[in-house]
């Protein structure tokens, strides 16, 4: 196994390396607390990868469920990629055959990736595009409008804003996929970096984003800006990767090409862009109206026209006012705009609440209290304080 390490380390960040060391760690306690016989990685056999898929299920892990279905998949695949690379390089040691199958990984969910909704990200750069910090304003801003990740905007090189082509750009430096690229800067984005760098001096580290003290800011302090933001906005919590996510979403939907989404966030596999096909709700939507339009069209012997809210005037029918009354507040969607909401109302963008509504989301948020759900209980705390500053 050290020889492996070894070898590895050669190959792959050190990350990766201390990941690999820390499955491995595992693996062999496991076996020879379980087998002290077992002194040799030849020796392994289906028994002990069975006891093993059986211990990490057993384990703790950060929720009182134990380890999370990604977590085993990852400490599995990691021990399946070691026992398939020794067994390449034919150390004398490797098993006689591979000891880990497909089926013994579980089931991966795929839950779609989380986005904000058109209504939900305009409270939020509205928020934003007034925040009194300069240096949060940016790094907020740069993470939304150019869908960066959070260990790319740390790795920013001072000079990495460069001008080519009659257009500003960003080089984003190697990061998680070991590829950098250049992506288009809006003028504003310019502007900021500009503003930013007069503000802030001379660069102590080389990097464009600094503390105070020149270091480099950890995942954490974004995280807590990104939620700052959130907060100020009134639209519940907000994590850096979901600016992510609701770039792809919005550009898929306004008909950007998936090979331009795949350069612009620095996807190396196609695969990966086209998750964002499928929460294209936009694009679903017109093409589900369309459709509905020629259905209601066919039951009720209307044309197309005659359905279209434009064919009715005001003074043929009054237009009621779309707003829906709920339990605890007000549904602002407008009544032709489909509801692709899968969870609760209050996490919609559409949803609006006030002074009127405040008893009932208490005893709301006591209720979850009461069940031990800590989120929809954060949820309520959230849209309760949300009226207190509107007020």
């Amino acid at each position: 196994m050290a020889s492996y390490l070894d070898q590895l380390e050669v190959s792959a960040r050190p990350s990766t390396v201390a990941d690999a060391e820390l499955t491995l760690r595992f693996f062999a306690h496991r076996v020879t607390a379980t087998d002290p016989k077992c002194v040799v990685v030849a020796g392994i056999g289906r028994v002990h990868i069975e006891d093993f898929k059986r211990w990490l299920v057993a384990r703790p892990g950060k929720k009182a469920k134990g380890l999370s279905t990604i977590t085993i998949r990852h400490r599995l695949s990691t021990l399946r990629t070691f026992f398939e690379r020794i067994m390449e390089w034919e150390y004398d040691d490797a098993p006689a055959r591979l000891l880990i199958y497909s089926s013994d990984f579980p089931a991966l969910d795929e839950p779609l990736p989380k986005f904000l909704d058109d209504p939900t990200a305009s409270k939020f750069m509205a928020a934003l595009a007034v925040d009194p910090n300069l240096r949060r304003r940016l790094m907020v801003e740069l993470l939304a409008r150019t869908g960066m990740r959070v260990g790319e905007l740390g790795g920013l090189e001072d000079d990495a804003m460069v001008h080519y082509d009659g257009v500003d750009r960003l080089r984003i430096p190697v990061g998680k996929l070991h590829n950098d690229r250049h992506v288009p800067l809006l003028p504003m984005l310019v502007d900021l970096i500009v503003e930013y760098k007069a503000l802030r001096g001379p660069s102590r580290s080389g990097h464009l984003l600094e503390r105070d003290d020149g270091g480099p800011f950890d995942r954490r302090t974004v995280h807590r800006y990104v939620a700052a933001v959130a907060k100020r906005a009134g639209v519940g919590h907000v994590h850096p990767h979901q600016l992510r996510h609701t770039l792809a979403t919005q550009s898929i939907n306004r008909g950007m090409s998936l090979e331009a989404i795949a350069a612009l966030l620095g996807h190396r596999s196609m695969d990966m862009t086209l998750i964002y096909a499928r929460i294209s709700d936009r694009t679903v939507a017109e093409a589900y109206f369309k459709v509905t339009e020629a259905v209601e069209a066919e039951y009720y012997g209307l044309s197309s026209a005659t359905l279209a809210p434009t064919a009715v005037s005001d003074t043929q029918m009054p237009r009621p006012d779309h707003r829906r009354l709920l339990a605890n507040g007000h549904c602002t969607r407008p009544a032709l705009l489909g509801c692709a909401f899968e969870s609760v109302c209050e996490r919609c963008g559409f949803f609006e609440t006030g002074p009127q509504f405040v008893t009932i989301l208490k005893r709301q948020r006591k209720h979850a209290d009461q069940r031990g759900q800590s989120d929809r209980s954060h949820l309520f705390d959230d849209l309760i304080e949300g009226v207190a500053d509107a007020q």
